[in-house]
């Protein structure tokens, strides 16, 4: 996938689905379908109609990265690839976000910019627009955005928003304006409605509330695939070696979203070379290690059932499955092995419940 922050590098002309994108879940992955779905792209102007005919939520969740089911949409939305008019399928987004521009303080991500990247590119995206969110960007007019960078530098031939997309100067540009003003230039503009899930409209915002009281599940749910943990193995104190339990410290970007602190029942994977038995059953601790340590420092340490192959430096993807119990303070060392034992028991029984 092609990623850039400057419009004079971007490919075009361009199919653009236009947001922040932060979690990449199922109301997101319905955005995203217009530039991607073949069948949709070779019908003739459908300004006027909405995205009823994308598949669902359910049929998007099996097609999350890691399934095959995007294969067969995966064909350039804009004519085929050695055609003149190929169109390039591409996300257009802002970094930093908005809110970290206005606000000075940075934004805790559920999906930090290489887990995007991923993400994307599972789904079959080409290009990934950063437009830097500057003093400049701010004060555009909604005309001026849609015009000077979606029309003039982007080449858009077709725009696909979330209906409560908001853009240009003071978040005046409605979804109705930015089918106003492309309508001239004979673009279609895709408006998704926001979607829903157990009569809960899906957002981050909303995942952000499950992951925070340890709902695992939902969040997962909303989201159409495991929340994941990704980062880069590092030495740590291996202290849980000396107690039976080792355990791999992984490092996640700072940015990185983290869920209640507390215990998880996980699946880790990694790139091997020999393709190895991959995901592997773990449990995970998340938190400040109150009974050895009691500092402000946040770690995450997995341990894998029945596998203690050295992993320093590998990249784990740790996904999360189901919460097992909130952090605490034990009176011992002794106790907080006992408690161990106790939460690796449960973790296989919460994994085994999921695989049903």
């Amino acid at each position: 996938m092609w990623i850039t922050s400057s419009l004079s590098t971007a490919l075009t002309p361009t199919l653009v689905a236009l947001g922040n994108f932060d979690g990449l879940h199922l109301g997101h992955r319905q955005v995203v379908q217009p530039i991607l779905h073949k069948d949709l792209a070779r019908q003739g102007s459908i300004r006027d109609k909405r995205i009823i005919q994308n598949p669902s939520c359910q049929e998007l969740a099996a097609r999350s990265p890691g399934n095959e089911g995007e294969s067969g949409d995966r064909e350039s939305a804009g004519g085929s690839r050695e055609g003149g008019d190929r169109a390039y399928p591409s996300v257009v987004t802002f970094n930093p976000h908005p809110q970290e521009f206005f606000s000075g303080q940075r934004r805790i991500l559920l999906t930090p910019p290489n887990e995007k990247v991923k993400q994307l590119e599972a789904m079959g995206v080409e290009q990934l627009v950063l437009l830097p969110f500057d003093r400049e960007l701010a004060q555009m007019t909604p005309e001026e955005f849609v015009e000077e960078i979606l029309i003039e530098r982007l080449q858009a031939k077709r725009i696909a928003v979330g209906e409560d997309f908001r853009f240009g100067r003071h978040r005046s540009g409605t979804v109705r304006d930015l089918e106003a003003i492309a309508a001239p230039h004979g673009i279609d503009v895709f408006i998704v409605p926001l979607q829903t899930a157990e009569n809960e409209r899906i957002s981050s915002s909303a995942i952000r509330t499950c992951l925070q009281n340890g709902n695992v599940q939902r969040a997962n749910r909303l989201l159409g695939r495991p929340y994941s943990l990704v980062g880069t193995v590092v030495h740590g104190r291996q202290l849980g070696r000396t107690l039976g339990f080792p355990t791999a410290n992984v490092q996640v970007p700072p940015q990185k979203f983290l869920p209640q602190y507390g215990v998880y029942a996980v699946r880790a994977s990694w790139e091997c070379d020999n393709g190895g038995p991959l995901p592997l059953p773990g449990v995970t601790n998340i938190g400040c290690r109150p009974t050895v340590e009691g500092n402000l420092e946040v770690s995450v340490e997995v341990h894998l059932f029945d596998y203690c192959a050295d992993l320093y430096g590998k990249t784990l993807t740790v996904e999360l499955v189901g919460f097992v119990r909130p952090e605490q303070k034990f009176g011992s060392l002794d106790a907080l092995k006992a408690q161990i034992q106790a939460d690796c028991d449960s973790a296989r029984q919460i994994l085994e419940n999921a695989d049903r």
